[in-house]
């Protein structure tokens, strides 16, 4: 998403200057048009005061550790902008004690994907609503029309994204669960031709069943595909906020522990569940 992004905003006559961990990750991006650096430090000094970092890196520790080496080459009213998937929570502490050295914090939580760089991504800010005014530019750039918002204070940004990925979760499992039952009916549907139809005005069409058609039609039965279902993070966070508050979000937290489920060749609880089957009714079970 960040190769993504650094070529919209060149398409959009902004100044970037770009540093990966990988050499060949900073090549793609010059040849692009970027200017390379060769670390944070030297990304520091080339970028002119008053400088904009953005950070699109993994939650947690990486974010805290690339935001304390920036801080050796920023300058009071330098703006350090996470884009990454964080805690929100980590957003609030950050943005505050930032402050207390003259710089600024905005979170931003974004959501296009790879598809970013073609349709623009959608931007949730939060923190100052002037510094958002200040580097609004840039959230315009990268943005679709009406595809960026100031949505509140420090931490709103990354807990719109938060609920925004629950939501995700939801609606993937209710395709997911819909296309294997018609999977397994005793009709022969040709998968790909059922989504590229309800993609047609259906109550159910959307962007996601469009990516599920594109998957279907470059593999129909998902052959080459393994079940396997990681989780970022942020759906586990929309359950805990769900718990923390009292709202029962059944949907979302099913979406989540089957995601668990997939990782299991062969669970615990499904063996514990056919042997009681089979001790209080005789139930045939399956051997190892």
């Amino acid at each position: 998403m960040g190769a993504g992004m650094t070529q919209r905003l060149l398409g959009g006559g902004h100044q970037v200057v770009v540093y990966d961990r990988s050499p060949d990750a900073i090549k793609a991006s010059a040849a692009k048009g970027a200017v390379a650096s060769t670390s944070l430090e030297d990304l520091g000094q080339k970028l002119k005061a008053p400088r904009i970092f953005w950070l699109m890196i993994p939650a947690g520790a990486p974010v805290d550790d690339t935001i304390q080496r920036l801080q050796g080459s920023a300058s009071p009213g330098d703006v350090i902008i996470d884009g990454g998937n964080s805690n929100y929570r980590d957003s609030v502490r950050r943005a505050e004690d930032l402050r207390t050295k003259q710089l600024e914090f905005l979170d931003a939580g974004v959501s296009g994907g790879v598809w970013g760089l073609k349709v623009g991504f959608c931007l949730m800010v939060g923190g100052s609503e002037a510094v958002f005014k200040q580097v609004e530019p840039i959230f315009k750039t990268l943005a679709p029309a009406n595809g960026y918002a100031y949505v509140g204070p420090s931490g709103a940004g990354h807990y719109s994204k938060m609920i925004h990925n629950g939501i995700e979760y939801g609606m993937m499992e209710a395709y997911a669960e819909g296309f294997e039952i018609l999977n397994a009916s005793p009709y022969r549907f040709d998968l790909h031709g059922l989504a590229t139809l309800w993609n047609q005005g259906s109550v159910i069409r959307s962007w996601l069943l469009e990516l599920a058609e594109a998957a279907l039609e470059k593999d129909p039965g998902l052959s080459q595909i393994r079940g396997y279902v990681e989780d970022s993070g942020e759906g586990r966070w929309t359950v805990e906020e769900a718990i923390e508050h009292g709202v029962p979000a059944p949907v979302l937290g099913l979406s989540l522990f089957t995601r668990f489920r997939s990782r299991q060749d062969d669970s615990f609880a499904g063996k514990m569940v056919a042997a009681l089957r089979n001790e209080f009714g005789g139930h045939a079970v399956k051997p190892e």
